[in-house]
């Protein structure tokens, strides 16, 4: 083969990271304009035929999107997804997760005879029906997913790759395509990945959520408050922005379409109000003997025989505001609720840490951080019954748990995207700033435990 085509269809922000590092990487490129989504590969430099990519998005983009890419020879925009489709040897779906079925149904009938199909959404069960329900039989599918966002260096991250249906030459050769990442290639089932996304990622994207929203309702920017600037309050508070600084479909898809993600969304807000049930009632025993069940069965033996993830210097280093002389003590509702949740599902978060996302590590960072310190789990839990400085953050926390569990639960897009997009506009003005530190605090952690 003198040259292989690489379809993308959707230019969203993870498309055009993906177009621009295959070019980069020297591989001629085209690219259409279709829906804003997500996507990413990667080519190897062994890889001696010619690479181009197609790719497309909405109709509306087609003259921006060219626009953008002017400078780039090697790329190519087109206007729809059908003269993708018809010219590419390997296409990729990099649209969200609600529209995937609609996209292929669309523009899978005009897919190239023995071409290579996979998508790029964080849930696969939906994708790969769409997939054998709209595509022709001669058509193969191999997906992937890369576990990160299009603001992270991709060197290192998981990228996921599906042999779906696929005969191992072509499986081998998007396996080589998508090498120019430098991505660590971790190789499931569709099923498999959707289990452990559930685990690594719907909690966690809850937990910060769930922050943010209670600081809206609450009227805080925390960085603005002594008691929410150190330590893990930074972790907290840098993760969160983030989240919000993202498009909302990159959470919605994979919390409302995956049935795991939906019962361990259910599980935390559970975990939430038990704990803060607890603490209004001064039931200390009771409160300890469950936190410390919990952290025991979590942090047990070898699962956790090494050095912390991260430390005080760490994280006292990436504050959005300036560092108070005295640390002001919290129950950390937020981080007890999550080590409960992974106790009552059975979850042990260090069985996924070779595809675990950034945002994951640094979530397990501090719950490690506070669970394997007996002094501060301690102090957090006579915080939790003696102390009312966090009350109302924490009766804004609960309420926003049992929010978003039950957005997720009813399977509405709508609500979520309202949810997700009021938090947003509140937080707007800070994310350039939340994103450069954010990016400092993934460094350092990954740097731990790649």
């Amino acid at each position: 083969m003198d040259h292989i085509s690489v379809g993308i269809i959707g230019m969203g922000d993870m498309g055009k990271m993906y177009a621009k590092r295959i070019s980069d990487a020297g591989w001629r490129a085209l690219v259409l304009a279709l829906t804003e989504a997500v996507d990413r590969r990667r080519a190897e430099t062994d890889l001696v035929a010619l690479l181009r990519v197609n790719a497309c998005d909405r109709a509306e983009r087609y003259e921006v999107l060219k626009d953008t890419f002017a400078g780039r020879s090697n790329v190519h925009i087109f206007p729809n997804g059908h003269l993708v489709s018809r010219i590419s040897d390997y296409i990729i779906y990099s649209v969200e997760a609600e529209t995937i079925d609609k996209v292929i149904a669309q523009y899978g009938p005009s897919t190239k005879q023995g071409a290579i199909v996979g998508g790029q959404t964080s849930c696969k069960a939906p994708e790969v029906s769409a997939f054998e329900q709209h595509l022709p039989e001669d058509v193969e599918i191999v997906s992937c997913h890369s576990l990160h966002g299009p603001h992270v260096d991709p060197r290192g991250q998981p990228l996921v790759l599906i042999k779906h249906r696929a005969s191992q030459e072509s499986f081998d050769l998007v396996d080589k395509i998508l090498s120019c990442f430098g991505s660590k290639h971790v190789y499931l089932t569709a099923k498999t990945h959707d289990r452990i996304t559930a685990d690594t990622q719907a909690v966690t994207h809850a937990a910060f959520l769930s922050m943010g929203t209670a600081w809206r309702a609450n009227n805080q920017f925390p960085w603005e408050i002594n008691r929410y600037v150190g330590g893990i309050e930074n972790v907290k508070i840098n993760v969160t922005l983030r989240i919000y600084s993202n498009k909302w479909h990159v959470y919605a898809g994979l919390a409302i379409l995956n049935p795991s993600a939906r019962q361990q969304i259910s599980q935390y807000a559970e975990s939430v109000t038990d704990l803060f049930k607890l603490m209004l009632g001064g039931h200390r025993e009771a409160l300890e003997q469950r936190i410390k069940t919990a952290g025991a069965a979590v942090f047990k033996g070898e699962r956790s025989n090494h050095d912390l993830l991260l430390r005080d210097e760490v994280l006292d280093r990436f504050s959005l505001g300036k560092v108070p002389q005295e640390r002001t003590p919290n129950n950390h509702l937020s981080l007890l609720a999550m080590v409960d949740c992974w106790w009552r599902l059975g979850i042990v978060p260090y069985d996924h840490m070779i595809c675990s996302t950034p945002l994951f590590r640094l979530w397990l960072g501090v719950t490690e951080y506070l669970f394997r310190k007996p002094c501060l789990l301690d102090e957090v839990i006579k915080t939790a019954i003696e102390d009312n400085t966090f009350r109302s953050d924490d009766l804004e926390f609960t309420f926003a748990a049992r929010g978003w569990s039950d957005c997720v639960s009813f399977g509405d897009f709508s609500s979520y995207r309202d949810r997700f997009e009021r938090t947003q506009t509140y937080f707007a003005p800070r994310f350039p700033e939340a994103i450069r530190v954010g990016n400092e605090m993934i460094k350092t952690i990954l740097e731990k435990t790649t």
